[in-house]
């Protein structure tokens, strides 16, 4: 089997506690393995999914029957829309560990699979009362996903209306259920009162979680220029050019040199001249 280059800081110690206890079943240096391989998992889901993908299949071909590992590859697989393996491995990590949290993502691998139905038949199963709050407004994101896939955006908007939306208190998902209130109410044609919305997600996405801030910009016609796009240099480079030309212009204008004939107060003087008058001082 081929091993993945792990970082030599990695040392699988950073892992969760219930974690490392799962791996302890393993021998010594399988379980060493293992949990450097997950904590790779984690360190690149977000930022690099498919090589995080590759580090979970070296996780799950070691150590198959650990819960956690079956989680892990569950996500893996869900951040690299391979929703079905998704399902799969979460639907079995479900089994081994008995936890109901992982119902809401295991619905919106439904949506993934273009089963809106099924996600939303899942939001009204018991087993969503056995979650937590958290758990319980990841619920209703993605029934109002599922609202909309299914082409019924008034209903998602009534989806995403509860005591959660309402409360002034920030918690760690306040800012995805406000933008996604706001999203829906922008499809819906409520335009000022989906502005508000993505003001109020800007306030409770201190970790910026979302793109609220340029959602809202858009919504007052503000453009933003990116400093590392070749195209906007291009435009800007134009612009200089632009300004160069009409600043060389202006200058050819005020250094000009006007001849007597050009002037008509010379031509006078030189009349006045003529005619035997004293020049004026």
């Amino acid at each position: 089997m081929r091993r993945l280059s792990i970082p030599e800081d990695v040392t699988g110690l950073e892992l969760d506690k219930a974690v490392r206890q799962e791996l302890q079943s393993l021998p010594k240096t399988l379980a060493d393995d293992v949990a450097k391989n997950l904590v790779m998992v984690a360190r690149l889901l977000d930022e690099d999914a498919p090589r995080a993908y590759e580090h979970a299949k070296v996780a799950l071909r070691l150590a198959s029957r650990v819960g956690a590992v079956r989680e892990a590859a569950g996500f893996a697989a869900y951040h690299t829309e391979k929703y079905q393996e998704a399902l799969a491995e979460f639907r079995t990590a479900r089994r081994m560990s008995g936890r109901p949290d992982l119902w809401p993502v295991m619905a919106d691998c439904e949506r993934g699979m273009g089963r809106p139905e099924r996600a939303l038949a899942m939001a009204g199963e018991p087993e969503v009362q056995r979650l937590d709050k958290a758990g319980q407004v990841e619920m209703r994101l993605v029934a109002a996903g599922a609202r909309r896939d299914l082409g019924q955006p008034d209903a998602a908007v009534v989806t995403l209306q509860s005591p959660e939306l309402a409360s002034t208190a920030v918690h760690p998902w306040t800012a995805r259920l406000r933008y996604a209130y706001a999203d829906a109410l922008l499809e819906v044609g409520r335009e000022e009162d989906a502005r508000e919305w993505f003001a109020k997600a800007v306030e409770a996405d201190h970790e910026g979680l979302t793109d609220a801030s340029d959602r809202l910009a858009e919504l007052d016609g503000i453009e933003f220029t990116d400093a590392l796009d070749p195209d906007s240099e291009e435009i800007e480079g134009d612009a200089a050019d632009e300004v160069e030309e009409d600043a060389e212009a202006a200058a050819e204008v005020s250094g000009a040199d006007f001849t007597d004939e050009d002037d008509p107060a010379v031509d006078d003087d030189e009349e006045e001249d003529e005619d035997g008058d004293e020049p004026r001082a």
